[in-house]
Parts: C-alpha cells; sequence; structure tokens
C-alpha cells in the first residue's frame, strides 16, 4: 500500500483508538476497584472548591463532570484518563507535523512515546499528572505557534494563557515548563535581540493570572495548605547535605531506566547516533526549551534544595520527546526502512497492556483490589437498620471515605477527616473504624 497523507492521518487514527480501546478496556476488566489517585479526587469532586488539601481543583473537576453524567461505573473513568492521553497524542503529532512538513515524520514522533510507560502502563489511573498531559501539549503547540509567526496573534496568546492556566490549576510543577518557555522568549527578545517585544505577550500574562485568582484567594484563606502539601512531599524539611548528591543521581539514574525502551525503539530507525547539533536553528531551540530545560531545571532543583523528586511527577515532561529525537536524526531516518521501527513499536504496544493484565490478575494485594463496593453494601445495610434519613455525608480520609462517596447510591458528599464538632452537626451519624457517614 502507497503511504500518503491521508492513509498516515488514518494509521495516527487507528493508533490513538487502538490505544484509548486496550487502556479503557484492560483496567475496567481486571481492575476490582478504581485506584486511588482517582478515588481521591472523586471524593475532592464530592465536594468541589478551588482547591484542596494535596493538590489543585482541575483532576476534582473533571472526575466530577464525569461522575455527575455516567456516575459510579468504573469503565467511564479509565476512558477519561484516556482520552486525556490521546487528546496529548494529538497535539504532539499536529505540532510534529508543522516542525518537520512531513506527517510521516510526525507518526513517527507519536509512535516513539508509546514506549515511554507513562503514557501507557500509568494512565489508567487519572490523577494530576494525567490531568495536565493535554494542557501541557496545548500550551507547547500554541507557544511554537507564537514562536514561529511573523504575526503575534491575539487568539493564540488567549489560549497559551488559558491552557497554561489549566495546566497550573491541575498541578504546580506545572510552572517548569512555563519558566522553560518564558526563558526563550526572553532570551530571544532582550538578550540575542531577535525578536520584538509585542504588547500581545501580555494577554498571556493576563488571562493566566484572572483565571488562576479564585485559586489565589482559596490558597490564601487556607493557609497555602497545599503549597505545604507538596513541599512535605520532597522531604525538603529533612534533607542533609548527602541528599543535595543522592536525590539528585536518584533522580537522573531513574528518568535513564524510564527512558531505555523509549531508546531501544528510536535505535531502529537510526543507522548510527551522529550529532551536529546547530543552536542557531530555530527550531532546534524551540525543542530543546520545551524537552530539556523543564528536566534540568528539576535536577537542579533537587541539586540545590536537596529534594526527592518523585518518578511519577515527570509524567508530563517527555510528550515531546519523540518529536526531538526524530529532529536531531532526521538526516539518518530511512523512511522506506521503517519495518524493524513498527515491529518493535509494536512489540512495546501489546507488551505494556500485557504486563498489566498479568500485574492486576497475579497480585492481590494493589488498591485496585479494595472490595469498595462490597463495603458500600454493608455500610448502606447498617445504615438503614438504624435510620430512616439517606446518606448524604461521608468523613474519613479519601481512600476509605471516599470509596463510600463513589459506591453509595445516594453519592454523600466528603467532608474531609473525622472530628467531633462536625458529628454533632449532624441528625444522624454512624461510624465504623475511621470513617463515619451521616445525614444533614
Amino acid at each position: 500500500m502507497t503511504i500518503n497523507n491521508k492513509n498516515i492521518n488514518n494509521i495516527f487514527y487507528i493508533f490513538v483508538t487502538a490505544h484509548l480501546i486496550f487502556w479503557t478496556l484492560i483496567p475496567s476488566l481486571t481492575n476490582h476497584n478504581l485506584p486511588l489517585d482517582t478515588i481521591e479526587a472523586l471524593a475532592w469532586g464530592s465536594n468541589l472548591d478551588w482547591g484542596f488539601n494535596k493538590h489543585p481543583p482541575m483532576s476534582a473537576f473533571f472526575l466530577e463532570i464525569f461522575f455527575q453524567i455516567f456516575g459510579s461505573q468504573d469503565w467511564v473513568y479509565y476512558l477519561l484518563s484516556q482520552i486525556f492521553v490521546i487528546i496529548s497524542f494529538y497535539y504532539v503529532f499536529k505540532f510534529s507535523n508543522e516542525i518537520f512538513n512531513n506527517k510521516l515524520l510526525g507518526l513517527v514522533s507519536v509512535l516513539l512515546i508509546e514506549a515511554i510507560y507513562f503514557y501507557n502502563f500509568t494512565t489508567p489511573e487519572f490523577n494530576v499528572n494525567v490531568c495536565q498531559l493535554p494542557f501541557w501539549s496545548l500550551t507547547i503547540y500554541y507557544s511554537w505557534k507564537i514562536y514561529s509567526s511573523k504575526e503575534i496573534k491575539f487568539l493564540d496568546c488567549f489560549l497559551v494563557g488559558l491552557f497554561a492556566a489549566f495546566g497550573f490549576l491541575s498541578k504546580y510543577l506545572f510552572i517548569y515548563l512555563l519558566a522553560s518557555i518564558d526563558f526563550l522568549f526572553i532570551y530571544l527578545i532582550f538578550f540575542k535581540k531577535e525578536r520584538k517585544f509585542d504588547f500581545k505577550y501580555l494577554i498571556t500574562v493576563e488571562v493566566f493570572l484572572v483565571v488562576l485568582v479564585p485559586h489565589f484567594i482559596w490558597l490564601y484563606n487556607n493557609d497555602f495548605i497545599t503549597i505545604t502539601y507538596g513541599l512535605a512531599r520532597t522531604s525538603l524539611e529533612q534533607s542533609s547535605i548527602i541528599d543535595h548528591i543522592k536525590f539528585p543521581v536518584i533522580f537522573f539514574l531513574k528518568q535513564a531506566g524510564i527512558l531505555i525502551p523509549f531508546l531501544i525503539l528510536s535505535l531502529l530507525l537510526i543507522k548510527k547516533i551522529k550529532l551536529n547539533l546547530k543552536f542557531k536553528d530555530k527550531k532546534l531551540l524551540f525543542l530543546l526549551a520545551i524537552n530539556i530545560l523543564p528536566i534540568v531545571l528539576m535536577f537542579l532543583t533537587s541539586l540545590i534544595t536537596g529534594s526527592k523528586i518523585r518518578t511519577m511527577w515527570m509524567t508530563p515532561f517527555y510528550l515531546f520527546f519523540g518529536t526531538l529525537f526524530v529532529y536531531l536524526y532526521q538526516a539518518q531516518i530511512n523512511l522506506n526502512k521503517l519495518k524493524p521501527f513498527m515491529i518493535g513499536f509494536i512489540f512495546f504496544f501489546f507488551l505494556s497492556p500485557a504486563l498489566y493484565t498479568y500485574v492486576s490478575i497475579s497480585k492481590d494485594d494493589k488498591k485496585t483490589d479494595y472490595p469498595g463496593k462490597e463495603i458500600a453494601i454493608k455500610t448502606q445495610y447498617a445504615w438503614d437498620q438504624q435510620f430512616n434519613s439517606t446518606i448524604n455525608v461521608v468523613m474519613g480520609d479519601e481512600w476509605n471515605a471516599g470509596n463510600l462517596s463513589y459506591h453509595l447510591k445516594s453519592r454523600p458528599v466528603w467532608e474531609g477527616f473525622v472530628e467531633k464538632e462536625k458529628l454533632v452537626e449532624l441528625k444522624d451519624y454512624m461510624c465504623l473504624d475511621n470513617v463515619c457517614v451521616g445525614s444533614r
């Protein structure tokens, strides 16, 4: 079959459809319960606010929308996660096509990142990391439109500000991407003086800040609890001098390990490793700014502060690694001999869901094995024996109370941890272990 632009588009859509079906169907069939982070965000979503004790509100917002439409059907939330993944794939594909003016190279750029486990094995768990993915790719795509255009368009600036704000409201680490893109523009405008400052750039900042105002107000009113939690996760307070070496080295080794399948697949594309970097190449500068600089900044954060960088925090950072690799080695890629690459891609494409299925079925001590539905049925039965009212409040930690909030038909609102002052306000209540359900 002759490869043409229409065929490449079809191949891309077949790929993302297959990805969506596989990664929606497999966890739906093999998991007994939704993953921890998804249940946690669903608990927050039952009582939506502009922030929560651990994260900004965006992941809970999208989950609550789907809950209001579909209710407590587990497959829906696996589907939601894959929708976010394939949106990000689409904009990687779209961006890559504009970089190369070659749809086949654009397709290869997307297929390459399927070998990175952030975009397959970990995606069934809809959380703040997955929530960032489409906004990461959209922010980069519209930043590229501004970067590559001679005339700055109002709409592009508006969309960068909007998607950047949504990304930041998904997880604060989005700031590493924004800092990298800002650094590139500042460098070109004020140091290299290759671009003129345009007041339309300020539209991006204005939109970004306006969207974030409600969250900033929430942060102030809640003693910046989300930031405090994030800093606690880095183990910054307990860091010692040795941590300034240990944690950066661990960070580096983990990133190298994550990229091994990607590198294996990449090497099937080229004859030999030979780099010829031209730093005056504007496309290359942009690709380095969005791919390498955020990782360097993260590494420097660990090095300077001695903080621990958790592996899953890096989920969106590698979305455009395929594009960077193909751009660096495009002269060595023989587009007429892609058979070894496609065989490697198919191997990794099926390997990851096979491993997920094996782990899900063979191990029975995971969060996804938790009998959440059964516990909800027993709780409802015990409640009905004592009260005639409806359970509309649940208190406790996000996991145990969150499962009840999700599985009980009345969808009780999660109101945080158990406190005597809150219990007194309830008309009826019942406590089981560290979880209390009640009626107002």
